[in-house]
């Protein structure tokens, strides 16, 4: 099977798409699943991004991602966490996208990092943040904790498939977010103009 490393900016850009989209599910996973890849020769990070592979990175991320999953599991704290967690996932995903555009420099590669990698991010965790915010008006957040572990786990599998089959996987998660995208622009729609006018 082809590495990340072998097939080139493409598939490295693919993967970046990928673990970005995880980092709107869980902020630190994909950033400690990107720093282990690179430690275990999986791809190849930018010079400048070599210290998210350091001992010391790789230490408090992966205890931020143990806390991270842990605390969507208690009551109101997981609320809070999403207005938290929303602007991070988008820096997580700009940063992750970054870091696997090393022949890009400046402005363009934080660009598209920031198109490509937050973007990507952000429409998740907003999809997630409503889908919290409707199971805790409906369920009074008992079914909270089934999408905390479902967002887990939706996070894991998309870093590994990611990695694994970078552009096969890179090209569904493109789509799933345009369906997503679509979808919120939807929703926030009808919630405007289902929202009483001032005055009536």
């Amino acid at each position: 099977m082809e590495g990340i490393g072998d097939l080139g900016t493409v598939s490295a850009l693919m993967a970046g798409i990928s673990l970005s989209a995880a980092a709107g599910l869980r902020v630190f996973l994909p950033v400690l699943a990107l720093g282990l890849a690179s430690r275990l020769g999986l791809l190849e990070l930018g010079e400048d991004f070599a210290w998210l592979a350091s001992d010391p990175v790789l230490l408090v991320v992966g205890i931020a991602a143990l806390l991270e999953a842990s605390a969507y599991y208690i009551p109101v704290v997981d609320n809070l966490l999403d207005t938290l967690a929303t602007p991070a996932a988008i820096g997580g995903g700009t940063v992750i996208v970054a870091s696997l555009l090393p022949e890009m420099s400046g402005l363009l590669q934080w660009g598209t990092a920031t198109l490509l990698g937050g973007g990507a991010a952000g429409i998740v965790q907003g999809t997630t943040v409503l889908a919290r915010g409707a199971s805790t008006t409906s369920t009074g957040g008992l079914a909270n904790p089934l999408i905390a572990t479902s967002e887990t786990g939706g996070s894991l599998l998309t870093i590994a498939l990611g990695l694994l089959i970078p552009l096969v996987f890179g090209v569904l998660v493109i789509l799933a977010l345009v369906w997503l995208l679509i979808r919120l622009v939807r929703l926030l729609r009808n919630r405007r103009s289902s929202a009483p006018t001032p005055g009536t």
